[in-house]
């Protein structure tokens, strides 16, 4: 069963100014699925097969003319020879639309891409389901933004509101297409084979890994610390190697699409503000199962509880901009007082502040540390506190509680 995705509509739209769209995101998140249900007759091919990834290496010139224009080239990361020729197709045709390509090694593909085909390809990012789009609200799904307008229109779209357990069920089974059509009976051995494919099929592609054990361990470190900020010192301790690989580590799980590393603030105005990033798993399933919960019920009652829930609300939020195609400017607040706030959205010149809360009955104090912002010299905009209420309530003039049921 296809379920519709909000960024379809970014896909037309781009697709109708640049002759060239590459979708990334990590693997099985529907990118070929999404491009398929988008692209009506469009030419497909996927560098999966090997006898065309050898022409798309060898003589791309040659693979062109057998899959012209309007064409889809899956995993096209497998023969980046082919950019210098898409460059050469494209600026003959002046065409927009021209080849839809895929791709899930961002990292293998960004320098040649962005060197190769600059001006000529719009970028753009696809992570799992969003909540929007598990809900049937993939049409209208808007940007996050803690505004009046937003959330009347987040109510006008909305269902029933969820519950406690509503929320931690969709946690602990994620966003991959494949647990979320299936559910629980396909959830852990999806993850198993995703974890196996993974380290298998992409990590050992990459020079930077050579034991591949040990970054499994590190899957599963991280795992165990997100909505942490990151102490390298400490994840080099578990994971016995040194800070170093660990940095470049993280850095491959960021660009592969399954952690976002979310950096602090950072103003010339104060040199107070803590300069470590906080880690955010992706998939909160596939997070769950690294670490080792076996239900939805254990999950919210165990240590890890607030921190999933935390980084599930941000997951939402990022999904929000990602799939309306646009840059998320997102940071958090962390100053040597110890004076935290989760997140800062920067958008139109304002920051919006927003808070992320595991409680039904947020309070003022929750909003406490939104005083210290004014330190960072931009206006501030509205804020907010998501939680786990059932119904929006006003907590001060421009703060206002969300329930996560609405993102």
């Amino acid at each position: 069963m296809y379920k519709p995705r909000t960024l379809s509509r970014t896909i037309h739209r781009v697709s109708g100014a640049f002759p060239i769209l590459f979708l990334t995101g990590p693997r099985q998140v529907g990118k070929t699925t999404l491009l398929e249900h988008c692209g009506g007759d469009r030419g497909y091919v996927t560098l999966d097969d090997l006898e065309q990834r050898e022409i798309a290496r060898n003589d791309p010139a040659l693979f062109l003319q057998m899959h012209p224009a309007p064409a889809t080239i899956d995993e096209v990361q497998y023969a980046p020879q082919l950019f210098g020729q898409l460059k050469l197709a494209v600026d003959r045709a002046k065409q927009p639309g021209m080849y839809w390509l895929t791709g899930s090694q961002k990292f293998h593909l960004m320098q040649g891409i962005t060197e190769t085909l600059a001006g000529r390809v719009a970028i753009i990012d696809l992570l799992g389901f969003s909540q929007a789009e598990i809900d049937g609200r993939a049409e209208s799904s808007e940007p996050f933004a803690p505004t009046d307008d937003w959330l009347a229109n987040a109510k006008a779209a909305a269902g029933a509101p969820k519950r406690l357990m509503d929320i931690y069920q969709r946690i602990w089974l994620g966003a991959f297409p494949g647990p979320v059509l299936g559910g629980e009976a396909v959830r852990d051995i999806f993850y198993s084979s995703y974890i196996q494919t993974y380290i298998q099929r992409d990590v050992r592609a990459l020079s930077r890994v050579g034991d591949e054990l040990a970054f499994h361990r590190l899957l599963r470190a991280a795992a165990a610390r997100t909505g942490q900020l990151v102490n390298f010192a400490d994840l080099a301790r578990d994971v016995e190697v040194d800070q170093k690989t660990v940095k470049a580590w993280l850095s491959i799980l960021e660009t592969a699409g399954l952690i976002h590393l979310l950096r602090p603030y950072h103003s010339n105005l104060t040199k107070r503000l803590v300069k470590t990033p906080k880690l955010h798993f992706l998939d909160t399933g596939l997070c769950a199962y690294l670490t080792g919960w076996s239900s939805p019920e254990t999950l919210e009652a165990g240590a890890l509880s607030g921190a999933i829930l935390e980084t599930w609300m941000f997951a939402e939020i990022l999904k929000s901009y990602w799939h309306n195609g646009l840059e998320a400017r997102f940071h958090f607040y962390r100053d040597k007082d110890r004076r935290e706030v989760d997140l800062l959205i920067e958008r139109d010149n304002q920051i919006h502040p927003v808070e992320f809360k595991k409680t039904a009955s947020p309070s003022q104090s929750a909003t406490a540390s939104f005083s210290a912002l004014v330190r960072l010299g931009k206006p501030l905009g509205p804020g907010a506190v998501v939680c786990l209420k059932e119904t929006d309530a006003r907590l001060a003039k421009d703060i206002v509680a969300i329930p996560a049921g609405l993102l």
